[in-house]
């Protein structure tokens, strides 16, 4: 390694590590006890570079509300570790709280429940019954029925027995114990999985623990092709009945990647439980399902239904859907919220009515809301009214938060009106709002709201910041934000024809952040960032590792190229089938917007993208082999002919290369024409143009876009010349998200690119020694 590489290695690690170590907020929890102040309990994590995992942490605080309606939040001077702790679930009043440890290897899964004082119980669930406890934010679900003598959740169903043999006297009929010396399992039938990070991980299904007794019983009477995930109780009623209300996708007739990918159908389904018999002890009722009570689907007439939710007063169950993504084929799209009257006497049944609340924007007028894109639904999203939620949603290139009325529909915007900082509901005080925000150059701060009623009878938010030792960084790095700024570009559209959609001509975004001193004289050099997806968005939120790399002296060009969410529905259909040219386009058009604007040097731009924003990054180094000076493309997609074979999402393939009317021509072998035109829009066919040195970042456990991908076009760059790094993260899978792999991925980039458009240009190496 050249000298100068080494001191580059040094001073960009040192200063990383100090990103690296702010923790993230996950969750929060408010509690209220009579007499006594609210308390708040914060779920921390931060990376532990040296076991490459994410330390999870208590950070508990008590709140004061002052006479002149100020809130003051009290912290605890340290946080606890929760060390092996997989889920944290309070029960609806407070009282208890449910913690759960899943197994290693062939353990059992462990759940505690805690009193204020002490831990009160304690359950070991053996590998017999099931595995590990879902607790992936998306099938996860976890629930206290109401009045918490009961947790329903979702874990992995029992392994399958498997047949044994001596290898002796062949198949043993009655089989043995695992460590019996003289014999073996067989490797059993191949089940399919979801794919991309939940490989080897068996079908989730429904649960009931009865807390009293540790008495655990899978839920009968549903389907078992049926995969289940994020499982709540039903209101209450009088009576030995109560039902589960949970989302199911079928495997039928084949169970497709569904990590970051809403378009798999799935509905709404109940089940009943029915109460058997009393605890002679609480005199509480115990629940049991010894019945075949078969499942009923609440959802018939919408194809996509998740993250149920019943208002308080058990009058409505709202849920999510995602049916543009699942008709069109598209991974992601617009979402809608739909309501369901509950039945005042609890009962379901299966034509329900389906109103809806939040319809699919196609095309909003500017300034207006852009549509529905939601990541999740806050557990208890309710404000005291019974009928207004608060949601986080996707609007262009930011998060807000919204109120949403679920009779009358009324959507309004209740964070503060600034796209350069994006905000994201934590918990709900009552009628109160506990939120964090954050910017692109501004570390994430919590922010307190409250609702003032005007004698208009409108409603506005007041927000206060609330002091926090979370986000406590050390001075350089908090310096050398200060530095830096960031704003939202609208950037008009280049290729707009009368063919297109009215939204698919409107401008789309980029957020660019630059340091305050850069002047047209002397520019830094520019990081063209693109997001994977394509339907996904870049949100002006605080990154740590992007931060980094603007404190290094690179201005940021994070561009939101037509396709990706939160523009409306229209905009965001107008790039399946035009992959590699519209969105192309739409990245150098905010090049040339940028250099234009006076704000970036053509002769310093590199740029860098993940999966389809790795597609992105080595299109436009083959498209445009002259406008790059360096690229990094972490797990891309560089030929989709060769991925249609091997990835999880192979519908995926044909719906962004050839259109939504194309998404269900994977369920065939391709043909020599599909695969010509797979090619023909892959960067590989433009391999041959490109002179930008290039960086490789791959999982090797990558099955969304598996490594040959990207070792393919690397290696055909290698044969003409091009300068090539190709970096194997053995244990990581698409998303890198391990604290080694993001530290390394990150740190490599900065190299990389410092190696190639700053000490090339004769700038000083000062910056980094500061």
């Amino acid at each position: 390694m050249h000298k100068e590489a080494e001191d580059d290695y040094a001073h960009l690690s040192s200063l990383l590590q100090e990103f690296t170590s702010i923790p993230n907020i996950d969750k929060a929890w408010l509690f209220s006890s009579p007499g006594l102040h609210l308390q708040g309990m914060f779920a921390v994590s931060q990376s532990d570079l040296l076991t490459n995992t994410r330390r999870t942490s208590i950070m508990s605080c008590n709140i004061l509300k002052e006479r002149d309606s100020s809130v003051n939040f009290l912290w605890a001077p340290f946080p606890i570790e929760m060390s092996g702790v997989s889920v944290i679930v309070p029960s609806p009043s407070g009282s208890k709280l449910l913690v759960i440890r899943n197994p290693e290897n062939e353990a059992a899964c462990c759940f505690q429940i805690w009193s204020s004082s002490r831990m009160e119980k304690e359950f070991h669930i053996p590998q017999s019954l099931h595995g590990s406890v879902y607790n992936d934010g998306w099938f996860e679900g976890v629930s206290w029925n109401m009045n918490e003598t009961c947790v329903a959740y979702v874990a992995e169903g029992p392994s399958p027995a498997k047949l044994t043999f001596n290898g002796l006297w062949g198949y043993k009929i009655d089989g043995c114990a695992d460590k019996d010396s003289g014999y073996w399992k067989c490797q059993g039938d191949w089940e399919e999985d979801w794919g991309e990070t939940y490989a080897g991980k068996r079908q989730p299904a429904l649960f009931v623990i009865d807390i009293n007794s540790g008495e655990v019983r899978e839920v009968k009477g549903i389907d078992k092709s049926l995969s289940i995930g994020q499982v709540v109780w039903a209101p209450f009623t009088e009576g030995s009945e109560q039902y589960l209300v949970f989302v199911g996708w079928s495997s039928k007739p084949r169970k497709l990647g569904i990590k970051y990918c809403s378009n798999r159908p799935c509905a709404l389904y109940a089940v009943r439980l029915r109460a058997l018999h009393h605890d002679s002890k609480s005199n509480e009722p115990v629940l049991q399902s010894t019945e075949e009570f078969h499942m009923l689907n609440l959802t018939q007439t919408i194809s996509s239904a998740f993250f149920p939710r019943f208002s308080p007063d058990g009058k409505f169950l709202v849920f999510l859907s995602a049916r543009s993504a699942v008709d069109s084929g598209v991974h992601n799209a617009t979402n809608s919220l739909h309501r369901i009257d509950w039945l005042t006497n609890g009962k379901p049944f299966q034509s329900f009515k389906i109103y809806d609340i939040i319809p699919v924007v196609m095309c909003a007028e500017d300034g207006c809301f852009p549509g529905l894109y939601c990541t999740t639904i806050h557990s208890n999203p309710w404000l005291s009214d019974n009928c207004t939620m608060i949601i986080s949603s996707i609007w262009h290139s930011s998060e807000v938060l919204l109120s949403v009325n679920v009779l009358s529909g009324e959507i309004v915007h209740i964070s503060p009106v600034d796209p350069n900082f994006s905000w994201n509901l934590l918990t709900l005080d009552g009628n109160n709002i506990v939120a964090i925000s954050s910017s692109p150059v501004d570390f994430a701060q919590i922010r307190y709201g409250k609702a003032i009623k005007k004698e208009t009878n409108n409603t506005t938010w007041s927000w206060s910041n609330i002091s926090s030792p979370i986000f406590r960084c050390s001075d350089k790095v908090r310096s050398l934000l200060s530095s830096l700024q960031s704003s939202i570009l609208r950037i008009s559209v280049k290729d707009a024809h009368d063919g297109q959609t009215k939204g698919a001509t409107k401008p789309f975004e980029a957020i660019f952040v630059s340091s305050k001193t850069n002047t047209k004289i002397e520019f830094d050099p520019l990081i063209v960032i693109l997001h994977g997806g394509p339907q996904d968005v870049s949100l002006s939120y605080f990154s740590k590792y992007l931060a980094f790399l603007s404190t290094v002296g690179y201005s940021l060009l994070i561009v939101n190229y037509r396709g990706s969410l939160g523009f409306g529905e229209e905009a965001l259909q107008s790039l399946p089938g035009n992959v590699g040219s519209q969105d192309v386009n739409d990245v150098l058009s905010a090049i040339d917007h940028v250099i234009n604007l006076g704000l970036a040097s053509p002769s310093k731009i590199t740029v860098m993208g993940i999966s389809h924003g790795g597609f992105l990054t080595t299109q436009l180094i083959g498209q445009a082999p002259d406008k790059f000076v360096a690229a990094a493309a972490i797990n891309p997609v560089c030929n989709l002919a060769l991925m249609i074979g091997t990835t999880d999402i192979p519908d995926w393939c044909y719906v962004e290369a050839c259109g939504t009317t194309a998404r269900n021509c994977f369920t065939e072998p391709p043909s020599a024409d599909d695969l010509t035109l797979l090619y023909n829009k892959s960067p590989i066919s433009h391999v041959s143009k490109v002179k930008a040195p290039t960086l490789f970042l791959l999982g090797a456990q990558d099955v969304r876009v598996p490594i040959y991908d990207g070792l393919q076009y690397a290696r055909a760059l290698k044969e003409k010349g091009v300068d090539v790094k190709i970096i194997m993260f053995q244990n990581d899978v698409h998303a890198l998200k391990r604290p080694q792999s993001d530290m390394e991925s990150f740190l490599n980039i900065g190299v990389w690119f410092n190696k190639y458009c700053k000490y090339g240009a004769s700038e000083s190496r000062d910056f980094l020694k500061t």
